[in-house]
């Protein structure tokens, strides 16, 4: 070897280069008459590759005369890594009729190509020419088989993948785990878990998130206290991940006292926990503490992301206080987070639901981008504030922007038709929904047609109606066609529908209250004293709050 070599050799050694030591290698490179030498090609491709240059990598590639594996794989992984899928599999492709055999390193790169590009159809072809090419059994090509199977959360063929792999490593084991975790097979994702600790594999950070990915009701917090309390006995709960993830599954199952718990243990949550104990919080009716928390979070120097933000938008329209809701607005314009469709979608509803529906309706008509929660929005505040007519509006502008309507665009729609009184119209979109956008009526859109129909005086109707809904139907429409006999007490229909509520035991406070009223209406007192005996006295409505924000 020529001894001017040897400091260009030293050069590939290194594990990166910038762009412009990249060029001045290649040209050292084919000023010593090294370009048809693969082992340079290759390296060059790669450095290319990993300054974004794939014009320059894919030229040096064309213009190689000695087309290695190696070359073929930096090439292909070049591609896949800028994202530029279709181009390598058209690579992959042109290797396969060459008449260069492709190795485990190929198939696995093709295959974490199919991974990230979710192409169900491409893994499985790949994982043909992978059987075909006699690697059905190779470790790497299996370990990536079950890593991309479990991306796509196709369980049975990662399951299978994995059972062929004779040693798998921990990194296997929690990719299997997390694959059953994700696609809600909690019970075999426990079985493998088991399995694993019995042949002495010790479980890390990452096997409990897998896990623990599944729990995800609140019936299953007790499998969560479980592996708690064995995070506790292996010394993983000091692992800011198993910390995360224990919070985000008590906050999805409610117990925040043990989410705080947790939370307050660990030394740098991140912003995912963070937005987890919020979120729990919200959901679990303490809105003022999602507020709250939230605040410390922005005084500690974190910045909120859109999921965060929508979230907390939520808790404020729910407490339906509109300072915090415009606090948060002006963080999302200081940050740039505003133009979020997330985050608009979010502002529409808490500007409706604080009592300044046109602040709502101006973030809509400022959206550049506007999907069909955003729209969702907008035609729920409208009906909610008796704005029919432009509720019906925005529902037309709708269809012609090509999005397609959706339950809660339905619900909103009813809802208008409800509040406004609109029985002809409310017919009207009902049917549209379940013949023209084959949309399956839920409670919500069954309670709303029955008091469109109730409150105005077709309760004949509303009662023919419910009885024609398939059984069982929910109390809560019972519920609403008892609620319209006040109204139109006119015949002996609000009995037989009083009757039925009693008969199923849709018993509650507001329902006996009803009964009550109805009973004393028609001077039926001995009815009236027996309802209070069944239900150890009707003590009367819950006592209504309201407040003012000053």
């Amino acid at each position: 070897m020529h001894m001017h070599l040897r400091p260009l050799l030293a050069q590939f050694t290194k594990p990166n280069q910038t762009l412009s030591s990249t060029r001045i290698l290649h040209t050292v490179v084919i000023k010593n008459n090294l370009s048809s030498d693969p082992f340079y090609a290759t390296k060059i491709t790669r450095f290319y590759a990993l300054n974004n240059d794939l014009i320059s990598a894919r030229n040096l590639f064309e213009e190689t005369p000695q087309q290695s594996v190696y070359l073929w794989n930096s090439i292909i992984r070049a591609y896949a890594r800028a994202h530029k899928f279709f181009d390598a599999f058209l690579l992959f492709k042109r290797l396969l009729i060459s008449e260069i055999e492709p190795d485990n390193y190929t198939f696995a790169c093709i295959l974490r190509a199919c991974s990230e590009s979710f192409d169900f159809q491409g893994v499985k072809v790949v994982h043909g020419k992978m059987i075909a090419s006699g690697l059905g059994l190779d470790y790497i090509c299996n370990s990536s088989l079950v890593s991309c199977y479990s991306k796509l959360s196709l369980v049975a063929e990662a399951s299978r993948a994995f059972l062929v792999i004779d040693e798998p490593d921990l990194v296997l084991w929690n990719a299997m785990i997390s694959c059953y975790g994700s696609c809600g097979e909690l019970a075999k994702g426990i079985e493998l878990f088991n399995e694993m600790l019995k042949i002495g594999k010790r479980p890390d950070g990452y096997t409990i998130v897998g896990l623990m990915m599944g729990l995800t009701d609140q019936g299953l917090l007790k499998i969560g206290e479980v592996v708690h309390g064995f995070c506790v006995k292996c010394g993983l709960i000091m692992n800011d991940h198993v910390g995360s993830v224990l919070v985000c599954v008590y906050s999805r199952c409610k117990n925040i006292d043990l989410a705080c718990s947790v939370f307050d243990s660990l030394l740098q949550p991140d912003l995912v926990t963070w937005s987890a104990l919020i979120t729990g919080f919200s959901q679990a009716g303490d809105h003022v503490s999602a507020l709250i928390f939230f605040t410390k979070l922005l005084m500690g120097g974190a910045s909120a992301d859109s999921v965060l933000l929508a979230s907390v938008l939520a808790a404020s329209s729910q407490l339906a206080i509109l300072e915090p809701g415009c606090e948060i607005h002006g963080y999302a314009v200081r940050h740039g987070r505003d133009s979020d469709v997330m985050v608009s979608s979010a502002l529409i509803d808490m500007y409706a639901k604080c009592g300044f529906l046109e602040s709502g309706i101006r973030v809509f008509r400022n959206m550049v981008d506007r999907n069909i929660v955003s729209y969702n929005s907008v035609i729920s505040g409208l009906g909610l504030y008796g704005r029919p007519d432009e509720a019906f509006k925005v529902f037309e502008e709708l269809l012609e922007n090509e999005l397609k309507p959706d339950e809660a665009t339905f619900s909103g729609l009813l809802c208008a038709c409800c509040h406004a009184g609109l029985v002809n119209e409310g017919r009207r979109y009902f049917k549209r929904m379940r013949d023209e956008f084959g949309i399956q009526a839920k409670t919500e859109h069954h309670v709303y047609m029955v008091k469109i129909l109730g409150m105005n005086g077709q309760l004949r109707e509303a009662y023919e109606f419910t009885k024609s809904l398939p059984e069982p139907v929910h109390c809560s429409v019972w519920g609403a066609l008892l609620s319209c006999c006040d109204a139109h007490n006119t015949d002996n229909l609000p009995e037989v529908i009083a009757d039925h509520v009693i008969e199923n035991k849709w018993r509650n406070r507001g329902y006996d209250v009803m009964l009550s009223n109805l009973y004393a209406g028609k001077e039926k007192w001995n009815d009236v004293k027996q309802l209070r005996v069944d239900s150890g006295g009707v003590q009367g409505k819950i006592r209504g709050i309201s407040w003012i924000g000053v």
